[in-house]
């Protein structure tokens, strides 16, 4: 089993004197607060954090590490696509639960719409130039017609 031990790079450490009170709050949550007696400056931050308290006294406050979120390569209306850091491409889709009803035109709309904004990206770059079928340019133009039809925008064609 290896060892893995975090390096800990330090720009600046800030001592701090002063008391510290530990309790525990109406809904059963543990609160810390903590009192400067003495001058120290620092920069105001806010974080999540583990709190390990010892039996001898010793406080030890850690900040939890943020999850790196990955910015969405495309994005439509209740759709997005992202490359995650497993080196996969996620297709999110959310839709608040009174819109139930539309979700098949909605996913079947906004789907094709991304899978067109990655086929022009491919396009120009040479790579699978065109590589949405003729099958799907067809829905896309069914698609565009039941849309203008209700009123909305529409999906871009090739």
């Amino acid at each position: 089993m290896k060892n893995d031990k975090k390096k800990i790079q330090v720009d600046h450490i800030t001592t701090l004197n002063g008391m510290m009170t530990f309790g525990i709050i109406d809904d059963r949550q543990h609160i810390l607060d903590f009192v400067n007696t003495g001058y120290a400056e620092m920069d105001p931050f806010i974080a999540d954090c583990k709190v390990q308290a010892m039996r001898d006294g010793n406080v030890y406050i850690t900040e939890k590490p943020r999850r790196i979120r990955g910015k969405a390569l495309f994005r439509e209306d209740n759709a997005s696509l992202t490359l995650g850091r497993d080196h996969r491409y996620y297709f999110v889709f959310t839709l608040p639960k009174e819109l139930l009803p539309e979700l098949p035109d909605r996913l079947v709309f906004q789907s094709l719409a991304i899978a067109q904004k990655v086929d022009r990206l491919l396009s120009a770059s040479g790579e699978h130039a065109g590589m949405l079928s003729r099958a799907e340019k067809t829905c896309v133009r069914s698609t565009n017609k039941m849309i203008s039809g209700l009123g909305g925008k529409k999906a871009s064609k090739k």
